[in-house]
């Protein structure tokens, strides 16, 4: 029952929470790769974990960036240059030592042969054979493209070449693959399928030890975190210019494709370059593994390499990829370490990572699943959870889960390498965080106008507060408790009514009642209500209150003391002077907001309550001005009471003993606490029947303080008592007939 009402009450943000998780699972599932929110906080996610996390590398990997810069072509002039200047700088790179250099530039058209086209031109007039023939020896020579062919024979040439989307491009011819697969069943596969392409010239391609691919794949937010290893052109896969001039370095003989059965296909798990693997996504990308900003690697002009101004000694056994950076021929890329980074040093990084993959981060095969879970778990959580706490309790709670995200994310990626993109679970933590935030502020709202409106004129200002604090603590449904109660009455009101006009009354209640209530407040008590002169009030809710006895009957004093300064003004101003009785018991009570659906009030009731309004109503009786119960005696070890009476009162048969408080500041009066002790002697020689000695006692007491009433009550009773015959079982009770 209890998880049924609690199930009642927040059902609409569970239910909110529950619907916002599964439309973030089925987005994770069905369309996380084409979401460009989820990919741009991904990418801001990954940048970021990224950038905290660089550190400079203790691999030692000899890689070098031979730069066509603009002082390049300041001396060299403009680009592009005749292939014999690039067969020149093969040349001295292969001097050097180099083990492999990969162009990240692209020869897809012949270079013009200026010898041919000038006989060319004169084979058009028939007297210049002479000159034809001397000049015909000289073709060879001045081929270009043959010098170039010629140089890629020198060290290990790996050239570059772009595939494309369009199928109208198709420039230059395709060379055979060196990608082997473990498996025939190449359909299954996913990739990068391109299906134009554009090529080297064949000359270039018969000579050149290795070719590769150039092409970057940028995320939806155009920024390039990834790149592809393999990509697919009629049905053959082909290496990037980095994996390209890796399987050179490595002198392995081809490149293998790992695949793996992941649901119910097959799909790329990883790439074999000798003995190493290295792990892929399913489209044979890797996540590039910056090593830092632009030019963390060392780049070299490369008119200083051709006019020998640079240590050749730098490129012994190196891996040198040439490229530009000039203004109007730079391929500058957006990446997370700069937008503005050089595209042949993503090459460099990419082959630093392929031939030490323990730097490389991967995304795991099992990625989409973990997040999957991930979503489930903390969407469900956060869902029953988030709704029982308050706003502050909430946004408190929802702050530690993403730190906690973010930590493991850190973790993840500095211990293990691996990377997971966290939006989703980052997005359904924040929003579940932001929605029952703004659900717990609108009901907390409403409670707090419910709660201000149902106490703020019958509760101290501090329980407000403290009641506004946390409004879900406060239990307007209705509980029971050990509470206090206390009444208070004027005594012959109605005659000093009768006395008055309305006016007057009206005022003289005003402004008794004005410094009674605060009184109550100043002791933590809460009106329940006026009926007439009389107040009632109680101790220990809404607000919990541990000395909710002591505040009470410290406060019937208060009242005491408050009553008799307004008498005194009320006797100058020539008003009745009033007196009052008060009435105090502690018990179980039920306590809550209590009426119609036209008129509510929060209040107290039970059998507690109706004995404080008796007490009230014996204090005139017994001629004192405060009335406890016994139970309120055991709640106040340091307070003196007097024992006035045991009194059976109106409707009810058992017993109780009823005690007037004694004042703090009387306590210490020798005379007073030599007077509450002979009185407790004669009402123990009552008890005991012993009517001579009690009767001779009360005399004395009525001697030492003729205006104590309760001594002539017991010296009546003993009177009537004295030729009575009791019962065994007597015990001094005495019952009352009249409220």
């Amino acid at each position: 029952m209890l998880l049924i009402s609690l199930f009642k009450k927040h059902n609409k943000a569970m239910i909110s929470g529950l619907i916002i998780t599964f439309l973030v699972m089925l987005t994770q599932y069905f369309g996380a790769e084409n979401s460009v929110i989820l990919q741009r906080i991904n990418g801001l996610i990954y940048d970021l974990r990224l950038n905290i996390t660089i550190e400079s590398r203790n691999i030692e990997t000899n890689i070098i960036i031979l730069d066509i810069d603009e002082k390049s072509l300041e001396k060299e002039g403009r680009f592009p240059w005749s292939r014999v200047k690039i067969a020149k700088i093969i040349e001295k790179l292969a001097d050097a030592g180099t083990a492999v250099v990969a162009f990240d530039i692209m020869f897809s058209e012949p270079e013009r042969n200026y010898v041919n086209s000038v006989i060319k031109l004169l084979d058009k007039k028939p007297d210049h054979k002479t000159l034809i023939n001397q000049l015909s020896p000289l073709i060879q020579s001045a081929d270009a493209d043959a010098i170039m062919a010629q140089s890629l024979t020198l060290t290990d040439v790996v050239l570059g070449m772009a595939f494309h989307t369009d199928p109208q491009v198709q420039v230059g011819e395709m060379q055979s693959s060196v990608i082997t697969f473990d498996t025939q069943d190449l359909n299954q596969l996913h990739s990068h399928e391109f299906f134009g392409h554009t090529n080297n010239i064949t000359i270039l391609q018969n000579n050149s030890p290795g070719i590769g691919f150039i092409n970057s794949t940028p995320d939806l937010d155009n920024f390039i975190r990834t790149t592809s290893l393999i990509a697919q052109y009629k049905d053959r896969f082909y290496p990037s210019l980095a994996l390209e001039a890796a399987k050179l370095y490595t002198l392995s003989d081809d490149i293998k494709v790992i695949t793996a059965d992941l649901t119910t296909s097959r799909s790329i798990v990883g790439l074999k370059l000798g003995r190493e693997i290295i792990p892929t996504d399913e489209y044979g990308r890797v996540l590039i593994p910056f090593k830092g900003p632009a030019k963390s690697y060392p780049y070299i002009s490369a008119t200083d390499l051709l006019h020998d101004q640079v240590d050749s000694s730098l490129f012994d056994s190196a891996i040198v990829f040439v490229g530009t950076s000039a203004i109007g021929h730079s391929d500058l890329r957006a990446t997370p370490v700069g937008v503005q980074y050089p595209g042949v040093e993503i090459h460099a990084n990419v082959i630093d990572g392929i031939l030490h993959p323990e730097i490389l981060p991967s995304v795991p095969d099992w990625w989409e699943a973990t997040i999957l879970l991930m979503l489930l778990l903390i969407g469900c959580a956060l869902s029953f959870y988030f709704p029982f706490l308050g706003p502050r309790s909430i946004a408190f709670t929802g702050f530690f889960i993403l730190l906690g995200l973010i930590s493991l994310d850190f973790y993840l990626w500095s211990v293990q390498k691996v990377s997971l993109p966290m939006a989703t679970c980052l997005l359904i933590s924040f929003s579940l965080t932001i929605l029952n935030i703004g659900i717990g502020y609108f009901t907390e709202s409403g409670r707090r106008k419910q709660i201000k409106g149902i106490f703020d004129q019958y509760v101290p200002p501090a329980h407000i507060d403290k009641m506004l604090e946390d409004p879900n603590a406060i239990n307007l449904s209705g509980q029971r408790k050990e509470m206090t109660v206390l009444f208070s009455d004027i005594r012959s009101f109605t005659t000093i009514s009768e006395n008055l006009t309305a006016n007057e009354l009206v005022n003289l209640l005003n402004r008794y009642f004005s410094p009674i209530t605060q009184s109550i407040f100043e002791h933590r008590g809460t009106i329940d209500k006026y009926v007439g002169d009389m107040v009632m009030a109680f101790w220990n809710a809404p607000v919990s209150d541990k000395h909710h006895v002591s505040n009470a009957i410290c406060c019937a004093f208060k009242m005491l003391e408050i009553t008799n300064e307004l008498s005194d003004i009320f006797e100058k101003e020539g008003l009745p002077q009033i007196k009052v009785g008060v009435g105090i018991n502690t018990g179980e009570m039920n306590v809550g907001d209590m009426g119609s659906t036209y008129r509510k009030a929060y209040t107290v009731l039970g059998d507690a309550v109706n004995l404080g309004s008796r007490l009230e109503g014996l204090t005139k009786f017994y001629g004192v001005d405060i009335l406890v119960g016994e139970t309120c005696i055991e709640h106040c070890p340091d307070m003196k009471f007097r024992l006035i009476d045991k009194v059976r009162v109106k409707g009810k048969h058992k017993a109780v003993s009823i005690f007037e408080p004694i004042p703090e500041n009387m306590t210490e009066d020798l005379a007073v606490n030599h007077e509450l002790k002979q009185y407790q002697e004669a009402y123990n020689l009552y008890l005991d029947q012993n009517w001579e000695k009690a009767k001779s006692h009360f005399l004395v007491l009525t001697e030492v303080n003729k205006n104590r009433k309760i001594y002539t009550i017991y010296l009546e009773r003993i009177a009537s008592l004295k030729d009575t015959l009791l019962s065994n079982d007597w015990d001094g009770s005495f019952t009352h007939t009249s409220k």
